[in-house]
């Protein structure tokens, strides 16, 4: 049984279409990230799961119990779901503990203590109960957040956007730490990002959102190896497009000479669209002629254990880390070679 299902979720304002025929299922224990740019519908997604908007149609059960569908929308408050902000909206008048205990509803004062320590053993907060939330730092206030969300045990946890305000040197050790509280709970969770980077260490599954449409949904690994649009391959990725031939077996033809594929291919000797990551092209030692595999050193920077170069590949820049023990300077002519790689193939 899934923690969450949503069927055909739509919602129109001012008579724009926000939400899209959007379908979505969580399984039990399971963190699924919505993805995309600013504007394509994810936070009004996370709004329509926890009642804070009515959708114009569609289907949203939590645990087997239906909150939307065509006779009924259950209030927020009767939803039992966990929300986790980007700016904590902790109550700056509470203590760490107030702020913790705020939503629980046992009369049972001594059960009541008993989960407040329990939560800030979990987030590793033991002692700070009696501090107020501008005693924390930016890292302690998300953690107290994230316990306070958990604390009244909620059907499902959503999260928008709660790492957009942390410090970047810190955010994946916090990133670590609350997807292990939640793990612990058992609580399944939708977390909202712009952030494929974020994306990819905080969640079991990925929703990848474009114009209120859900494109495409799977692991990571699925679908940055095997997206289903060129949409789907830009948004987790820098790369570069080049016409290719699939010549059978793991092989494509292109301007760049034969590429082989590491994956199986299903395409039957069909012409499209290779899209080229960085990380598959290697930069070779300068060479003394032109050939067709030669490109010019546009600019470069180091970043500390390597040098990275921009290049123009058929009419279109790229920044690459290079694999040469030499360094390159501006203007030098250097040889590329793309190496064998599970290819994104998009069919014409």
């Amino acid at each position: 049984m899934s923690d969450l299902l949503i069927e055909k979720l739509n919602f129109d304002y001012q008579g724009n279409k926000v939400i899209d025929d959007l379908s979505l299922t969580i399984e039990k224990n399971e963190i699924v990230c919505l993805l995309g740019a600013s504007g394509c519908g994810k936070t009004t997604t996370l709004k329509a799961v926890a009642g804070l908007i009515e959708p114009t149609s569609g289907l949203i059960k939590i645990s087997n119990k239906t909150f939307n569908d065509k006779k009924s929308c259950i209030a927020p408050e009767k939803r039992n779901i966990g929300m986790m902000f980007q700016d904590y909206a902790l109550f700056p008048h509470l203590t760490v503990s107030q702020n913790i205990g705020y939503g629980l509803l046992s009369k049972d004062k001594k059960a009541n203590s008993e989960r407040i320590s329990e939560m800030l053993s979990l987030i590793k907060l033991e002692g700070f109960g009696e501090r107020f939330p501008h005693q924390l730092s930016g890292g302690q206030q998300q953690r107290v957040a994230i316990a306070r969300a958990l604390a009244y045990k909620p059907s499902i946890l959503l999260l928008d956007e709660p790492f957009s305000n942390i410090d970047h040197q810190v955010r994946f050790q916090l990133i670590e730490d609350i997807r292990r509280i939640i793990k612990d709970q058992q609580v399944s969770a939708i977390f909202v990002t712009h952030s494929k980077d974020e994306a990819f260490a905080f969640s079991d599954q990925l929703a990848i959102m474009n114009d209120g449409k859900i494109i495409q949904q799977g692991t990571a690994k699925e679908l940055f190896h095997q997206p289903k649009a060129k949409m789907v391959a830009e948004f987790l990725g820098q790369g570069i497009y080049i016409s290719a031939q699939h010549q059978g077996d793991l092989t494509f033809k292109t301007p760049l000479g034969c590429i082989t594929s590491t994956q199986d291919i299903n395409f039957d000797n069909q012409q499209g669209t290779l899209y080229i990551r960085p990380q598959y092209i290697s930069l070779k030692s300068k060479c003394t002629n032109k050939t067709d595999n030669s490109v010019t050193i546009l600019s470069k920077r180091f970043m500390g254990t390597r040098y990275i170069y921009r290049i123009n590949i058929l009419d279109q820049e790229i920044e690459i880390a290079s694999t040469d023990d030499g360094e390159f300077n501006h203007g030098d002519q250097v040889d590329l070679n793309i190496l064998p790689h599970p290819v994104n193939f998009f069919i014409n």
